[in-house]
């Protein structure tokens, strides 16, 4: 692999610091333009999924592979499909934009992900395959369309909503998941995408991108997205049978403490990172009530 030698002088006397080259340098970008944070999350969210649901070891390994490869590939296609929005906004936080990444790396990166993950989703049986590959089929089709129109929610909706069946259809016997979960992960979905998008809503709108929040506005995106949270831990703790536990009560006035909080700054990054934290408090009460 070629490098650059760059010569450094000084009191110290005089040396070179060897500095990637091109080819180098197109792949050191590679793991930021993927979207690290909601792929990681989104896969230990699968991970516990399938521990609490009852799939051994090598079933669990299978279901966060499946999703790994599946995130791996919307979020570099996502990044890609964005770059000429990005360089028009200077977008120097993303790799491409900022040419720490080569948009022919990232387009390829997207693409292998995307082939790795359909056998590892079709290896958890055919329902279960294509009940992934259809979430993952919705997310890219964000990416490259939907997510300039009035249903943007709808891939999120759609793709979360269906990673529980992914995990319970993968078990002996193919059993779907209970309503109150899937609608749980379809709330949880469609809240994401609406916290997501709070603070980049000027740029798409300078950019054409005119999706349901940038319709919306940035408060009222806000509002809603913290609704859709709150009614998404709202099915977790009702749903299930029995009586609701003090972990739920718990729960349910955390999360709409959080998202009030969270909603007085609707232009930054907390909404959505106050979602992440609301999922993974969701994942601990999923644990408790699916567990065999």
């Amino acid at each position: 692999m070629p490098v650059r030698t760059t010569q450094i002088t000084g009191s110290g006397g005089s040396g070179s610091v060897a500095r990637p080259g091109p080819a180098l340098s197109a792949l050191w970008g590679l793991p930021a333009a993927c979207h690290p944070l909601p792929a990681v999350a989104v896969t230990l969210f699968t991970a516990v999924l399938a521990v609490a649901a009852g799939h051994g070891p090598s079933g669990v390994a299978l279901a966060a592979g499946a999703v790994a490869a599946g995130q791996l590939s919307v979020g570099w296609c996502n990044d890609r499909a964005d770059l000429r929005r990005d360089l028009a906004t200077g977008r120097r936080d993303k790799p491409l934009a900022a040419g720490t990444a080569s948009p022919a790396a990232v387009a390829w990166a997207a693409a292998v992900a995307l082939l790795v993950c359909v056998p590892l989703s079709l290896a958890a049986g055919t329902l279960a395959g294509a009940a992934h590959l259809a979430g993952v089929a919705a997310a890219w089709g964000y990416n490259l369309w939907l997510k300039g129109t009035a249903v943007s929610w709808a891939p999120y909706a759609l793709a979360f909503g269906l990673l529980p069946a992914f995990v319970t259809l993968g078990l002996p016997g193919a059993p779907w998941p209970p309503p109150w979960l899937t609608a749980a992960a379809a709330l949880l979905g469609a809240g994401a995408h609406f916290a997501n998008v709070l603070p980049d809503i000027d740029d798409d709108l300078a950019t054409g991108v005119v999706g349901l929040p940038q319709r919306l506005g940035a408060r009222r995106s806000a509002a809603l997205a913290g609704l859709l949270v709150l009614g998404s831990a709202a099915a977790l703790v009702a749903g299930p049978p029995g009586r609701v536990t003090a972990y739920g009560w718990a729960l349910l006035a955390a999360t709409a403490t959080a998202l009030l909080l969270a909603s007085r700054s609707p232009a930054g990054k907390l909404p959505f990172r106050t979602v992440m934290a609301v999922a993974g408090a969701d994942v601990v009460l999923l644990v408790a009530e699916l567990r065999p």
